[in-house]
Protein backbone atom coordinates (compact mmCIF):
# COMPACT_ATOMS: atom_id res chain seq x y z
CA UNK A 1 0.00 0.00 0.00
CA UNK A 2 1.07 3.70 -0.81
CA UNK A 3 0.80 5.74 2.22
CA UNK A 4 0.68 9.85 1.93
CA UNK A 5 1.80 11.24 5.57
CA UNK A 6 -0.24 14.20 6.44
CA UNK A 7 2.28 17.05 8.20
CA UNK A 8 1.78 16.40 11.87
CA UNK A 9 1.76 12.69 11.45
CA UNK A 10 5.41 13.12 10.63
CA UNK A 11 5.84 15.35 13.22
CA UNK A 12 4.23 12.88 15.34
CA UNK A 13 6.52 10.22 14.03
CA UNK A 14 9.54 12.17 14.58
CA UNK A 15 8.71 13.51 17.95
CA UNK A 16 7.69 9.94 19.71
CA UNK A 17 4.28 11.44 20.03
CA UNK A 18 2.20 8.97 21.63
CA UNK A 19 -0.62 10.15 19.44
CA UNK A 20 1.27 7.79 16.47
CA UNK A 21 -0.27 4.53 17.81
CA UNK A 22 2.43 1.53 17.66
CA UNK A 23 0.07 0.10 15.00
CA UNK A 24 0.22 2.87 12.69
CA UNK A 25 4.01 3.49 13.08
CA UNK A 26 4.52 -0.15 12.23
CA UNK A 27 2.11 0.25 9.08
CA UNK A 28 4.32 3.29 8.05
CA UNK A 29 7.28 1.06 8.86
CA UNK A 30 6.70 -1.50 6.87
CA UNK A 31 8.43 -3.15 4.14
CA UNK A 32 4.98 -4.41 3.00
CA UNK A 33 4.15 -0.46 2.53
CA UNK A 34 5.69 2.52 0.49
CA UNK A 35 5.60 5.49 3.18
CA UNK A 36 5.92 9.26 1.24
CA UNK A 37 6.03 12.56 2.41
CA UNK A 38 4.74 15.79 0.19
CA UNK A 39 7.35 18.42 -0.34
CA UNK A 40 3.93 20.50 0.63
CA UNK A 41 4.51 18.59 4.17
CA UNK A 42 7.81 20.21 4.08
CA UNK A 43 7.35 23.77 3.08
CA UNK A 44 4.68 23.78 5.93
CA UNK A 45 6.88 23.06 8.10
CA UNK A 46 9.72 25.43 7.02
CA UNK A 47 7.02 28.43 7.31
CA UNK A 48 5.41 27.42 10.68
CA UNK A 49 8.86 27.07 12.08
CA UNK A 50 10.08 30.67 10.96
CA UNK A 51 7.20 32.13 12.29
CA UNK A 52 7.87 30.07 15.42
CA UNK A 53 4.57 28.30 15.61
CA UNK A 54 6.14 24.64 15.67
CA UNK A 55 9.44 23.29 16.57
CA UNK A 56 11.26 20.31 14.13
CA UNK A 57 14.58 19.29 13.62
CA UNK A 58 16.93 21.85 11.03
CA UNK A 59 18.29 18.71 9.87
CA UNK A 60 14.74 16.98 8.93
CA UNK A 61 15.20 16.91 5.01
CA UNK A 62 18.31 15.02 6.13
CA UNK A 63 16.49 12.58 8.41
CA UNK A 64 13.90 12.17 5.84
CA UNK A 65 16.79 11.69 3.02
CA UNK A 66 18.61 9.03 5.10
CA UNK A 67 15.73 7.25 6.51
CA UNK A 68 14.90 4.11 3.88
CA UNK A 69 11.30 4.22 5.46
CA UNK A 70 10.62 7.41 3.83
CA UNK A 71 10.42 8.51 0.09
CA UNK A 72 9.69 12.67 -0.82
CA UNK A 73 6.81 12.95 -3.13
CA UNK A 74 7.21 15.96 -5.01
CA UNK A 75 4.15 18.48 -6.27
CA UNK A 76 3.47 18.31 -10.32
CA UNK A 77 1.88 20.07 -12.10
CA UNK A 78 -1.17 17.78 -12.18
CA UNK A 79 -1.27 17.60 -8.55
CA UNK A 80 -1.63 21.43 -8.24
CA UNK A 81 -3.94 21.81 -11.34
CA UNK A 82 -5.82 19.03 -9.18
CA UNK A 83 -6.84 21.08 -5.86
CA UNK A 84 -9.28 23.22 -8.42
CA UNK A 85 -11.40 20.83 -8.59
CA UNK A 86 -11.73 19.43 -4.62
CA UNK A 87 -14.52 20.37 -3.06
CA UNK A 88 -13.80 23.57 -0.39
CA UNK A 89 -14.65 21.03 2.80
CA UNK A 90 -10.64 22.14 4.02
CA UNK A 91 -9.45 25.73 3.26
CA UNK A 92 -6.01 25.14 4.36
CA UNK A 93 -3.82 24.72 1.04
CA UNK A 94 -1.23 22.19 2.24
CA UNK A 95 -3.95 20.11 2.96
CA UNK A 96 -6.14 20.37 -0.39
CA UNK A 97 -2.61 19.38 -1.72
CA UNK A 98 -2.36 16.61 -0.12
CA UNK A 99 -5.42 15.58 -0.35
CA UNK A 100 -5.31 15.98 -4.28
CA UNK A 101 -1.69 14.62 -4.21
CA UNK A 102 -2.90 10.96 -2.30
CA UNK A 103 -6.33 11.14 -5.10
CA UNK A 104 -3.55 11.46 -7.94
CA UNK A 105 -1.42 8.71 -7.03
CA UNK A 106 -3.80 6.11 -5.78
CA UNK A 107 -2.20 6.94 -2.04
CA UNK A 108 -4.07 6.36 1.65
CA UNK A 109 -3.38 9.62 3.17
CA UNK A 110 -2.57 9.17 7.06
CA UNK A 111 -3.93 11.80 9.11
CA UNK A 112 -5.97 12.17 12.40
CA UNK A 113 -7.84 15.28 10.65
CA UNK A 114 -11.28 13.90 9.90
CA UNK A 115 -12.44 16.21 7.48
CA UNK A 116 -9.53 15.04 5.05
CA UNK A 117 -11.97 11.80 5.03
CA UNK A 118 -15.05 14.19 3.73
CA UNK A 119 -13.02 14.20 0.18
CA UNK A 120 -13.86 11.06 -0.88
CA UNK A 121 -10.16 9.06 -1.19
CA UNK A 122 -8.51 6.82 1.01
CA UNK A 123 -7.67 7.70 4.36
CA UNK A 124 -6.19 6.32 7.32
CA UNK A 125 -7.26 7.87 10.96
CA UNK A 126 -5.08 8.19 13.56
Amino acid sequence: MKLLLDTHVLLWGIAGDPRLTPTIERMIRSEDNDSFVSIASLWEIAIKMRRGKLVAPDDLPVLLDSDPDFSILDATIDHVWRVRTLPLIHADPFDRLLVAQAMAEGMSLVTHDRRMADYGGAVILV
